[in-house]
């Protein structure tokens, strides 16, 4: 795994697949990888593309990649597809929407599953964009599933955020709940050849003035677009970088940063601390009569919780 990285790093596409496949897959060992990743990363501009399903998120981001491509930038595209919470499968649509053209190496689109994960984006997605990152892909643009108005993870990942809305809904004030607007730093108005754009846009301005002086949403820019005609993608290019040179917006992106960090260190904590619990009780067969005893109604489950920790030896009851 070790050699993979080095070889990932060097400009590899081949090792930097396989790669990120382990990582997806949490392979064992490949926390030493995450944590070599990691220091040498912190380079990379990411920017996250949101927005309802349907808005054309896939096509927006083919054009932008089209676009960092022709600048001679090394992109990354990580497109989330939503999955069965049982199986893990998933279609992959995003990458069968862009697939459409050849850019080569300098351009990596990985594909993966929510495999049930909550939030519009895949368990593993933070340690991806860290592998890219040190792999020396700059930008890495991540595509969120077709997300609701509270399923706004990217925030803590992405250093911006671009929501994507389009006209003719049906429902704007629907399509505009707190949550999802409240995490844009730019807003694309898509498909705005559509009857109800002048509407919409209004109705984004309306409530990005409502939004607080101190947090910058209302000077947020809102940039129409027709993707499949690659019409506005140029401004949008544009747009994000000025945000991104933005030295005004350095202290909300260090709280940012450590939002996401803190969010990043309770998963990790999360993780360890399950998986361990569950092989120190499973190996000695305590987990399924715990579980005979929950389902015959002869303990509760909190009962049964305060066992597992007994059994996993984290310190007993509180």
């Amino acid at each position: 795994m070790d050699d993979l990285l080095t070889r990932a790093r060097a400009g590899e596409v081949r090792a930097l697949a396989r790669l990120l496949t382990w990582v997806e897959n949490r392979a064992r060992g490949i926390e030493s990888v995450m944590k070599e990743a990691y220091l040498a990363a912190g380079n990379a501009r990411i920017v996250g593309i949101t927005g309802s399903p349907g808005a054309g998120k896939s096509t927006l981001v083919d054009g932008l990649v089209t676009a960092y491509a022709a600048s001679g930038a090394k992109t990354a595209v990580i497109a989330v597809d939503p999955s069965s919470p049982f199986t893990g499968g998933a279609i992959l649509g995003d990458r069968i929407r862009m697939s459409g053209h050849d850019r080569g190496a300098d351009v990596f689109v990985r594909s993966m599953a929510t495999r049930g994960h909550l939030g519009g984006l895949g368990a593993a997605t933070a340690d991806i964009v860290t592998v890219m990152d040190a792999a020396g892909r700059d930008p890495v643009l991540i595509e969120t599933v077709g997300v609701g108005q509270d399923e706004v993870e990217i925030a803590r990942i992405a250093d911006i955020s671009v929501v994507i809305l389009m006209p003719g809904m049906g429902d704007d004030v629907q399509a505009l709940k707190a949550g999802i607007m409240e995490i844009g730093d730019i807003f694309v108005i898509n498909k705005c050849d559509r009857p109800g754009a002048d509407e919409l846009e209004r109705t984004i301005r309306g409530m990005l003035a409502l939004a607080p002086e101190h947090s910058g949403a209302v000077d947020a820019p809102i940039i129409r677009t027709i993707a499949t005609r690659n019409e506005g993608i140029g401004e949008l290019r544009d747009a994000i970088a000025r945000m991104h040179a933005d030295t005004g917006r350095e202290t909300d992106r260090v709280a940012r940063k450590r939002d996401a960090v803190t969010a990043r260190l309770r998963a990790l904590l999360e993780e360890r601390l399950v998986g361990t619990a569950l092989e120190r009780v499973s190996s000695n067969g305590k987990f399924e009569s715990i579980v005979d005893s929950v389902v015959r109604r002869e303990q509760d489950p909190y009962t049964a919780i305060e066992a597992i920790i007994d059994n996993a030896g984290f310190g007993g009851r509180s």
